[in-house]
């Protein structure tokens, strides 16, 4: 339904709103999505005579004679798209979308046009860390304060169900979907009540037919109302001369690597201080560049020269770390450590290897779960690890052990692995005392 209705508006707005040469763009992160859109208004063009005799629809672009006007369809996969004096543009599926590269290009070459308007549709999905999740934030902020007049210019229309647990009632549905009328009721009901006893399939139409974004399964690790809750802030200024444990994840040399510190607190929550580096042919094949160079202006991540990470930078942070906290150990993942390890001890730390299976994680992990859905995660709101926590998924075994995995392979989770290395030492020093007082590492806020 809602392709029909884009289609629609784009045919409309290159043809009859009276704009002179408009550009009419359809957008999608991929070429095959926005070329659904496309061929929905080519098709209605051919279908109707009326707009066949103004119309001149080829199979890259659609053109309107009379005013100069055309519509084309296009992807985040495009490499050059600057230039293109937008008038219309329709952003499909925009839950898709891991940045803002097409969207900022698209609003960047409105400039010239009297009347622009871009149009963004999609259900939710499970990219909890890109644009739709900030609009949908924008969206409930205006929407909630509506007399405060918060964003005039942007029209939001959000239909959901307001918790899943309203979706075994159909009578419901409604509010995710204003079109049900439309629908085929008896077939989804059927449809629902049989794939709902599978926990991925009932993910699925919780996050597509009824636009909350869910877990995709019972193992996902994070939801936006769990991160929500960890919004915390503490001056690292407040922890000078506290007591934490490090941790890092090497991975591998050309890829990203990350150190972190993690400190307990007596009021059971845990603070994070993170660092990543990545090296600079690695951040200049990466699909978003400029999001690695946003976190390297916030102070996230260092981009290294050259081919690989040279392991001394991540040696140099302990180092200065150390002037400022009381690091106790550095734990670490043997695998590609071991003289990164020797150096540290060289330098005086106490490191303690971290076996990584399911015996040695599992319960860590799991901790971690509940710290953050208590909210009691504190890592300033740092971006990149944000990120790394969206990528992870769990996998468990038989004894219902979990390791962290990641959600693709283009989704690290290092910041994360170098967390929970860290939180296997802290646990322990969150629920046992030593030498029958209080532990000294916590701190007091």
């Amino acid at each position: 339904m809602k392709t029909t209705l884009e289609s629609a508006l784009a045919d409309y707005m290159v043809g009859f709103d009276h704009e002179n040469g408009a550009n009419v763009y359809f957008l999608a992160n991929s070429q095959k999505q926005a070329g659904l859109l496309y061929e929905e208004a080519r098709s209605m063009i051919n279908a109707s005579p009326y707009l066949s005799e103004r119309f001149v629809p080829n199979r890259s672009e659609i053109r309107f004679p009379a005013s100069n006007g055309k519509i084309v369809a296009m992807s985040a996969e495009k490499s050059n798209k600057d230039g293109e004096n937008l008038h219309f543009g329709v952003f499909d599926e925009i839950h898709e979308y891991e940045d803002y590269t097409l969207i900022n290009v698209m609003k960047r070459s409105r400039g010239t046009r009297k009347q622009p308007l871009i149009v963004y549709i999609s259900t939710a999905g499970t990219v909890l860390d890109g644009p739709l999740v900030d609009m949908i934030d924008q969206g409930q902020d205006c929407l909630t304060n509506y007399s405060d007049n918060i964003d005039e210019q942007t029209f939001y229309y959000l239909a959901c169900l307001d918790s899943p647990e309203e979706a075994d009632e159909p009578r419901n549905w409604v509010k995710a979907n204003p079109n049900l009328g439309l629908m085929n009721l008896a077939q989804l009901i059927n449809d629902y009540k049989k794939d709902r006893k599978s926990p991925k399939e009932k993910a699925d139409w919780i996050t597509k037919q009824f636009n909350i974004f869910a877990e995709t399964d019972d193992l996902s690790f994070i939801t936006p109302e769990t991160l929500k809750k960890n919004n915390g802030h503490i001056d690292p200024e407040d922890l000078i001369g506290s007591s934490c444990v490090g941790g890092y994840d090497l991975s591998d040399t050309e890829d990203f690597t990350s150190a972190c510190l993690e400190f307990p607190l007596r009021d059971g929550r845990v603070v994070l201080i993170e660092h990543s580096w990545i090296p600079k042919r690695r951040y200049e094949r990466d699909k978003n560049p400029e999001r690695i160079r946003d976190w390297e202006q916030k102070g996230e991540v260092t981009i290294i020269p050259g081919d690989f990470v040279d392991y001394t930078y991540v040696l140099d942070w302990f180092k200065k770390q150390s002037e400022i906290y009381n690091i106790i150990q550095i734990n670490y993942d043997p695998a590609k450590a071991l003289r990164l390890n020797k150096e540290l001890e060289d330098a005086g730390f106490k490191t303690e290897v971290v076996r990584q299976g399911f015996f040695t994680l599992g319960g860590p992990l799991q901790n971690i779960k509940e710290l953050l859905l208590d909210g009691k995660v504190v890592f300033n709101e740092q971006t990149m690890f944000k990120w790394y926590l969206n990528n992870v998924t769990l996998r468990k075994d038989r004894n219902d052990n979990w390791l962290p995995m990641k959600a693709s392979k283009s989704r690290k989770i290092d910041g994360f692995a170098a967390f929970l290395d860290a939180h296997v030492s802290v646990i322990d020093m969150m629920v046992q005392p030593v030498d029958n007082k209080a532990f000294s590492a916590y701190i007091d806020f």
